[in-house]
């Protein structure tokens, strides 16, 4: 039997729909593309925005017009954030507890052909454990080591869908990355909801998991998908300084660049802190590169606020900038705050910080002209390849290379979105 999965939203529902997949595997069924007749279809869905609501509805309708008589899916964050919801169509209802369950869900509901409502009230104290050995289609491989967020920022629904943080067993990350390096991923990318929580519940911290990630034999690049300016300690800011496989890239979310606006989202800083914890880092990595998340029109954000916001983020110099416009979530604080933004305003206020990030990433680009670096190929076609740098430099190359070596490459030019460059050594590749 045929199963197409489609996964919406973050890395970590990237990872978890990759297990669901091996699982089929495993199982003897074949995996297809979403847009194929499938006789089983699973939308692994996200509930961050609004938008992500409209598009879990969407593919979960695509999914049911394609075909009506398959077994249709629906898991993740849109369906806890709607326990009660009821769509004519789909077949089992998955929230985000016992994802790695849906095989015998499935075939339980070929067998009998009832519904199956598996959306628990709650979602528990343990970690759900998944391991992959690969990561198909990818050059690069995601390693999920956390769930669960109890930062309540005031915007955010995360939290209340999926739970508690909670902590893969250190012994297990170490085991899952061995095997993954071992197949062949020059890159791993360590992945949760809270990440930088890591090891709260175990009794560590996440720069004891760094420490022993390092040391894995044939490991090229370690990179941490996002974490907080409040959880890069000293601890893990040595670590980045002394261990090169940790890349030279880090996603920390700023959200706003006003301290009211902060304070209003129940941040956990102001902007005098971010400011001098990324003078420290770039004293220690003077071309690391920092991208961020802010959000636009948050309640109560006046034009003087957002003027401060960018000018904010001229004065960090971020490498880019991924622009949220505020979305209201149903009951959380947020919502219930009456100064709303309005929307005409709110997409105004986001093409200028679009166009800010714009600038900032091409500034951030010209730098590395006339300079020597190593990118991961990921791919290859008409003459070029492509990939990305440690530092998250999207590269285009004037020659076909194989994938999954990582190249010294000379930068020449800037194409945006891509530094433009020639293989710096006619000679084989670093791995």
């Amino acid at each position: 039997m045929k199963v197409g999965i489609c996964t919406l939203g973050c890395k970590v529902n990237t990872y978890e729909s990759e297990y669901v997949m091996s699982l089929f595997q495993e199982k003897g069924y074949t995996i297809s593309n979403f847009d194929d007749i499938c006789d089983i279809y699973i939308i692994n869905t996200c509930t961050v925005t609004n938008q992500s609501d409209s598009k879990s509805r969407k593919m979960i309708h695509q999914a049911i017009r394609k075909n009506p008589d398959a077994c249709i899916v629906a898991m993740g964050c849109f369906i806890e954030a709607n326990k009660d919801i009821w769509i004519d169509g789909i077949d089992i209802y998955i929230g985000n507890r016992d994802k790695s369950n849906v095989v015998n869900l499935v075939e339980d509901y070929l067998k009998n052909h009832q519904i199956i409502w598996n959306n628990h009230k709650e979602l528990g104290c343990q970690f759900e454990n998944m391991e992959i050995k690969n990561f198909d289609g990818r050059t690069r491989a995601f390693v999920k080591i956390q769930d669960g967020c109890e930062n309540f920022c005031s915007y955010c629904i995360i939290p209340y869908v999926r739970g508690k943080c909670r902590s893969k067993e250190k012994e297990q990350v170490i085991r899952e990355i061995t095997s993954l390096v071992k197949n062949g991923y020059s890159e791993i990318v360590l992945t949760g909801i809270h990440t930088g929580n890591y090891g709260r519940d175990l009794g560590i911290d996440f720069a004891t998991l760094l420490h022993e990630i390092v040391k894995i034999k044939g490991l090229m690049r370690l990179r941490i998908s996002s974490i907080e300016i409040t959880e890069l300690t000293e601890e893990v800011l040595q670590l980045l300084q002394k261990y090169p496989v940790i890349v030279e890239h880090l996603h920390i979310p700023l959200q706003a660049g006003s301290d009211f606006i902060l304070k209003r989202m129940n941040r956990k800083y102001d902007l005098a802190y971010f400011f001098q914890k990324v003078q420290k880092i770039r004293k220690m990595k003077p071309d690391i590169s920092i991208s961020t998340d802010v959000i636009v029109g948050f309640p109560g954000e006046t034009e003087e606020m957002f003027q401060e916001t960018l000018d904010f983020c001229k004065k960090i110099e971020f490498s880019k900038i991924h622009v949220f416009p505020y979305s209201p979530r149903k009951n959380t604080p947020a919502s219930k705050l009456k100064d709303q933004i309005d929307p005409m305003e709110k997409k105004s206020r986001t093409k200028r910080l679009i166009a800010l990030s714009k600038q900032l990433e091409e500034k951030y680009m010209q730098k590395f002209i006339g300079k020597t670096v190593e990118v991961l190929i990921e791919t290859s076609h008409d003459g070029y390849s492509y990939g990305h740098t440690g530092n998250y430099l999207n590269v285009k190359i004037k020659k076909e290379y194989q994938n999954q070596q990582i190249m010294k490459i000379l930068i020449q030019e800037i194409e945006y979105p891509y530094c433009v460059g020639i293989n710096a050594i006619e000679e084989e590749p670093i791995k």
